[in-house]
C-alpha cells in the first residue's frame, strides 16, 4: 500500500466508519506514522462528500435547542456538561481529519498539522470520557447536537471558508468560554474535571493558532486580504451572530490581531 493510499484509508476509516473504536484506532495509527517521520500526504483526489461522514448510533443527535439546561452544581448537571464537552472533542477529531482529507493542493505541513490536531483531539476526547466514566456515565448516554458538523458541511467546498468558520470561529469560541467553566468547577472542588479542561484549553490555543496560520496562508496565496475576508465570511455564514465576551489573551496567542478583536467586540456589542 502506498503512503497516499494508507493516508486515505486511515482518513476514511475515521470519517466514514460509525464505530468510535475504529475512529480512534485510525487516529492512533496516524499518530504512529507522524511520530516515525513518515510522509503525510493529504487532500485525496476524489473525497467522499462531507454529508456522508458518520457519527456513532449514540449519542442521539438533536437540534441544539432541544438539549436541556442543567446546573453545573448538581451531579446530573456535571455529567451533562462533561458529555457536551466530550461531544465537542469527538466532533473535533472528525473536523481535523476532514481538513486533511478534503482539501488538496496545500503544503505537506498543512496535512501534518491537521492530523496532529486530530491526534490531540482524540486524547482530549478520551480524557473527558474517562472523567465521565469516573462519574458513572459514558459518552452516548445523553443526546448531543450536530451544530459543529453542519457548519463543516456548509464549508466543505472551500478550505478558506472552513478555516475561517471552524478553527477561527467555533473553536475559538471555546477559548472564550472555557476559563469560566474551569472557575466554576474549581469552586465546586472538582479538581479532576478542572485538570481535563485546563489541558484542553492549553492545546486548543495551538489548534486555533494553526487555523489562523493556514487561513492567512490560503488568503495570501489567493491574493486577498485576510482580515476583510474573515469578516465577510462571518457575515455570510453567521449573519452577525457574533458573541462575546472574548478571551483576548488566548485569542492573541492564537493569531488574532488587536484590530480583529476590536471589530469582534463591536459586532458582539451591536448584537446586544
Amino acid at each position: 500500500m502506498t503512503t497516499e493510499s494508507r493516508f486515505q484509508a486511515l482518513a476514511e476509516a475515521c470519517l466514514f466508519e460509525a464505530s468510535i473504536a475504529a475512529k480512534l484506532a485510525a487516529t492512533r495509527d496516524a499518530e504512529a506514522a507522524l511520530s516515525s517521520g513518515s510522509p503525510m500526504p493529504g487532500g485525496v483526489a476524489t473525497p467522499l462528500p462531507a454529508v456522508r461522514v458518520r457519527f456513532p448510533e449514540r449519542p442521539i443527535l438533536v437540534e441544539p435547542r432541544r438539549l436541556p439546561r442543567r446546573s453545573l452544581s448538581s451531579p446530573p448537571g456535571r455529567v451533562a456538561f462533561l458529555h457536551a464537552v466530550a461531544h465537542i472533542e469527538f466532533t473535533a477529531i472528525l473536523l481535523a481529519w476532514d481538513l486533511a482529507y478534503r482539501f488538496a493542493g496545500l503544503p505537506e505541513a498543512f496535512y501534518r498539522d491537521w492530523v496532529s490536531v486530530a491526534c490531540e483531539e482524540a486524547r482530549h476526547f478520551e480524557a473527558v470520557r474517562a472523567r465521565l466514566r469516573d462519574l458513572g456515565a459514558d459518552y452516548g448516554d445523553l443526546p448531543a447536537h450536530r451544530g459543529l458538523w453542519e457548519l463543516a458541511e456548509q464549508t466543505a467546498g472551500d478550505v478558506l471558508h472552513r478555516l475561517a468558520l471552524v478553527p477561527r470561529c467555533m473553536e475559538a469560541r471555546g477559548l472564550d468560554v472555557t476559563p469560566a467553566m474551569i472557575d466554576k468547577l474549581k469552586a465546586l472542588g472538582d479538581a479532576d474535571s478542572v485538570a481535563v479542561l485546563e489541558l484542553i484549553l492549553r492545546e486548543e490555543i495551538g489548534h486555533v493558532a494553526l487555523g489562523s496560520r493556514w487561513f492567512h496562508h490560503v488568503a495570501l496565496e489567493r491574493g486577498i486580504e485576510p482580515e476583510a475576508t474573515y469578516f465577510e465570511l462571518l457575515g455570510r455564514y453567521l449573519h452577525g451572530e457574533v458573541r462575546g465576551p472574548f478571551n483576548k489573551p488566548a485569542r492573541k496567542q492564537a493569531g488574532f490581531s488587536e484590530r480583529e478583536l476590536a471589530r469582534l467586540e463591536s459586532l458582539a456589542a451591536a448584537r446586544g
